[in-house]
């Protein structure tokens, strides 16, 4: 087999939503917008549905569409962007629950989907969506006598314990839903593990799930095997790949494996790069290019039929940091060639 291996490990999420449901006060939901964070949202949603979740979150009408293919009737599926233009008709044939950004959209939702199921987010300082406080003045009263199911905001700087915008943005939430008669919704991966002043009625984790930062006691999810095509010895001087931007120092062998950034193994990270086989850190050579990666594996003594970018050696954060970039990015751009191989669910 020429194409690399990724291995998700569904029983490693389900044991991260478990986890993280221990920690949470009320219910815990789970976000499997972008595919789940690439990682296939079908089979995702339905191994965290059969553990116990009964609320997702996906980005758009058409990942709620997809989702409840996968899910069957019964569990809610909000809608992060809202209602937009043309969704009417997924929102009511799928029962999805649009959370409302504005005052257009709620309008666009009552007159097109009268009495449907909706929940509305506030912005609480992170200027991304939601009804600011002004907006939400001036609506608040006509919004809560259409019997939203669920209020959220979200926070900017979870992941930063210490960052004053956390407790700023709690008390915003606060004061903007103070009497209000309906389930509250702050909490993210990060916020979950800050406080649980942070938790409200239901908890949303995302990136947790996935074995991604700032949880750091998540299980890992991916494992991503690599094959090796060709071995090759290198002279000193010699260099190898695109630019000549690697030059041997000393006389080595070096790999040649079946990726590159056409499967999302991002270029910038070269220079800083590894891969593993078993215990033994391989450093890249040379420009990642878009199907093949050099890799020294001089001081292995053997050449590997396969070698491993992520796994028990190498988490997505790890190879994040080698990029320059943060583990959501890396599980995102986990590339459609790889063979996927799930675990359990």
């Amino acid at each position: 087999m020429s194409t690399p291996i990724l291995t998700i490990d569904l029983n490693a999420i389900v044991a991260n939503w478990r986890a993280l449901n221990a920690l949470s006060e009320g219910e815990t939901g789970a976000a499997v917008k972008a595919d789940a964070y690439g990682l296939g949202a079908d089979r995702v949603a339905r191994a965290l549905a059969r553990a116990g979740a009964r609320t997702f979150f996906v980005a758009v009408a058409e990942e709620g569409a997809a989702l409840r293919e996968a899910l069957g009737p019964g569990p809610a599926i909000y809608i992060l962007s809202g209602h937009m233009p043309g969704d009417a008709d997924m929102i009511n044939d799928l029962e999805l629950v649009p959370v409302i950004n504005s005052l257009d959209q709620m309008i666009r939702h009552v007159e097109a989907l009268p009495g449907r199921s909706f929940g509305l987010q506030l912005d609480t300082g992170m200027n991304r969506l939601g009804m600011e406080p002004s907006e939400w003045s001036a609506v608040r009263e006509i919004a809560l006598a259409q019997n939203p199911q669920l209020i959220i905001s979200h926070l900017a700087c979870a992941d930063e314990p210490d960052h004053a915008m956390n407790p700023h943005q709690l008390n915003q939430f606060l004061d903007m839903t103070q009497g209000c008669d309906c389930p509250l919704s702050l909490a993210n991966t990060g916020a979950i593990l800050l406080d649980s002043a942070y938790h409200f009625d239901l908890t949303r984790p995302g990136i947790g799930l996935y074995g991604g930062l700032p949880f750091v006691d998540a299980r890992p999810v991916v494992t991503l095997d690599i094959p090796v095509i060709q071995c090759r010895d290198v002279a000193p001087g010699e260099t190898v790949g695109y630019g000549n931007s690697w030059t041997a120092q000393r006389s080595s062998r070096i790999a040649t494996i079946s990726a590159g950034y056409a499967d999302g193994i991002m270029r910038a990270m070269g220079p800083r790069a590894f891969v593993h086989a078993e215990d033994t850190a391989l450093p890249v050579t040379g420009r990642i290019s878009m199907d093949l990666i050099g890799i020294d594996v001089t001081d292995l003594g053997r050449d590997p039929k396969s070698v491993q970018l992520l796994g028990p050696h190498q988490s997505v954060d790890t190879l994040a940091d080698a990029a320059g970039t943060i583990g959501y990015e890396i599980l995102t751009s986990l590339g459609a060639r790889y063979t996927r191989r799930y675990l359990g669910g």
